[in-house]
């Protein structure tokens, strides 16, 4: 077992004993997740790197993997397979000998 399947059962565990699954819609499943997100972007707002409060920042992005996992979840997503998929695609889009030290999207690459 890994550790995204031992933090899935803690928040389907939690989510259970509070009888909220019947709010778990996809829907509203995604749009938490874009407010957690967006949360996220609040902490930067009008500030420099340096005068962000990590602990903070910690809570949020650990609400953002919370939505994560629930969303995969509910959607029976192997969300850690995904995310090797998605890896493989992106090595394959950003090759080193064309992407190293350079912000362009893949599509200059081409």
């Amino acid at each position: 077992m890994s550790i995204l399947d031992d933090h899935t059962k803690l928040i389907v565990k939690f989510c259970e004993e509070r009888d909220w699954a019947q709010f778990h819609d996809p829907k509203d499943l995604a749009i938490s997740l874009s407010l957690e997100a967006s949360e996220v972007l609040e902490l930067f707002q009008w500030k420099d790197y340096h005068e962000i409060n990590k602990k903070e920042l910690a809570e949020e992005l650990a609400d953002v993997y919370y939505w994560i996992l629930l969303m995969s979840h509910y959607l029976e997503i192997d969300i850690g397979s995904a995310f090797a998929a998605k890896m493989k695609q992106n090595k394959a889009k950003y090759p080193i000998e064309k992407a190293k030290g350079k912000k362009d999207k893949y599509t200059n690459y081409q």
